[in-house]
């Protein structure tokens, strides 16, 4: 095999996988997780049903990708507390850290939300889904809590906020459900809800 025929076969193997997990996205957001089916997910894409089972094995595992990617923007294998927003927002003055790791969150959510919003309301009656949503809270309580504690060491938090209580507060604020309730489903834009929750995160931590 040529270097190029194995750069083109190496491509086409790319374009496959985006397009499964494309399919898959489209269908779990329409129809639920549960109701999707791999044979469903194989029939959107336009691929072979044993090509899905190969290249995923599991429904599990084209969710779990796809929030990973969908996440981060990327197929990257860098941990949210190593990417560069968030290094630029904890390098920042505490005002401006606020409005870019708001800014971070809005992003995610216009590519997350949707998904997360499946696997919140399917967590209920399915336990690897309630497991992969769990998950995912405490990943977002984790990043909530080492962006409250670089704040508190440039600022005096606001009087009677710990850095666990700001940490919750911005995790309410800052959630994909709140995004949603308010984007999606109040016909806010992005841009609104990141005004509303940077204003109100700054307020609620360190005050006006």
């Amino acid at each position: 095999m040529t270097e190029r025929t194995a750069g083109v076969r190496a491509a086409k193997t790319i374009a496959n996988r985006a397009r499964m997990l494309a399919a898959a996205k489209e269908l779990f957001i329409d129809r639920g997780y549960a109701a999707t089916t791999m044979k469903a997910i194989a029939e959107r894409a336009g691929m072979a049903v044993q090509t899905l089972y190969f290249t995923f094995a599991t429904k599990r595992a084209i969710l779990l990708e796809l929030l990973d990617t969908e996440i981060a923007g990327d197929a990257e294998p860098i941990a949210t507390m190593d990417r560069p927003w968030f290094a630029e927002a904890v390098a920042a003055p505490p005002a401006e850290q606020i409005r870019l790791q708001v800014a971070a969150a809005a992003r995610i959510h216009a590519r997350v939300a949707a998904m997360l919003e499946v696997v919140r309301s399917a967590a209920a009656t399915d336990p690897e889904l309630a497991e992969i949503w769990q998950t995912n809270l405490a990943q977002r309580l984790t990043v909530q809590q080492r962006l409250v504690t670089e704040l508190a060491a440039k600022i005096r938090l606001r009087e009677g906020v710990s850095v666990d209580r700001g940490a919750d507060i911005a995790l309410a604020l800052t959630a994909p459900e709140t995004y949603r309730l308010l984007v999606g489903e109040r016909g806010w834009s992005a841009e609104e809800w990141q005004e509303w929750v940077t204003g109100a995160l700054t307020d609620q931590l360190i005050g006006r």
